[in-house]
């Protein structure tokens, strides 16, 4: 019966650390950067949202207001514009939200 336990506790362990790196993946998307409050209504303040077509589906990446972020929202506050960001992806509240370590625009 202990053992059991112990080695359900310890799956559980190895899924939740697995789950964990996952979240924490380095990933490069590639997309349209705009404004989530100015271009796409969504909210009640400005926050620069990557618009990336995957698949048959358009995922939204919210940038997450770290100094990288924030230093580049001026340039597609009024304009969209097509960019190429470099972070890590987690889900906070249903959105998926990237943490910016380096972001350009692309031509």
């Amino acid at each position: 019966m202990k053992t059991s336990r112990l080695l359900g506790l310890f799956a559980l362990a190895l899924v939740l650390s697995i789950a964990a790196r996952a979240a924490d993946e380095v990933k490069t998307v590639t997309g349209q950067a705009m404004c989530a409050k100015c271009e796409l209504k969504l909210q009640a303040t400005c926050q620069t949202v990557i618009q990336v077509k995957e698949g048959d589906k358009t995922v939204l990446y919210y940038l997450a207001a770290n100094p990288e972020a924030k230093a580049f929202h001026p340039k597609i506050c009024e304009e969209p514009a097509p960019v190429t960001a470099t972070g890590t992806v987690s889900v906070v509240d249903g959105k998926t939200v990237l943490t910016v370590s380096s972001i350009a625009i692309t031509k």
